[in-house]
């Protein structure tokens, strides 16, 4: 009528729990025995996430770079750009001045003259 039952006991042997506990060896993890382990299946979702934290840092640390290269080449050509645009007006203030302009125009066979009278200011009565 009543058949043998089972018992369960929750209190674990120190002799057990040590097997369960043992170290790992070489050929545990050359075998991938290691990774059956309660230890490490317990932990595999914190591992996870490690591992995507690293990834990310690393795809963050690729990504500042290249905008440090950008930083630096466009500083570059900036530095460029800003003495091109002195020379430019450099150029152009030498080229402007009275006597240059004078130069030009009797090289061109214009025939213009320079003015020998001074300006003079004309003034209108209200």
């Amino acid at each position: 009528m009543f058949r043998f039952r089972k018992k369960y006991n929750d209190f674990v042997s120190p002799t057990k729990e040590q097997k369960e506990i043992s170290s790992a060896s070489v050929k545990d993890f050359i075998d991938g025995s290691i990774l059956t382990k309660s230890a490490v299946v317990q932990q595999l979702p914190f591992v996870l996430f490690l591992v995507c934290l690293g990834i990310f840092y690393i795809s963050n640390r690729y990504k500042s770079e290249k905008v440090y290269r950008d930083m630096v080449s466009l500083e570059k050509e900036l530095k460029d750009l800003r003495f091109e645009s002195i020379t430019t007006a450099s150029d152009l203030m030498y080229m402007s001045k009275q006597s240059e302009v004078l130069k030009r125009v009797q090289k061109e066979g214009l025939g213009l003259t320079e003015s020998t009278e001074p300006p003079v200011k004309i003034y209108i009565d209200k």
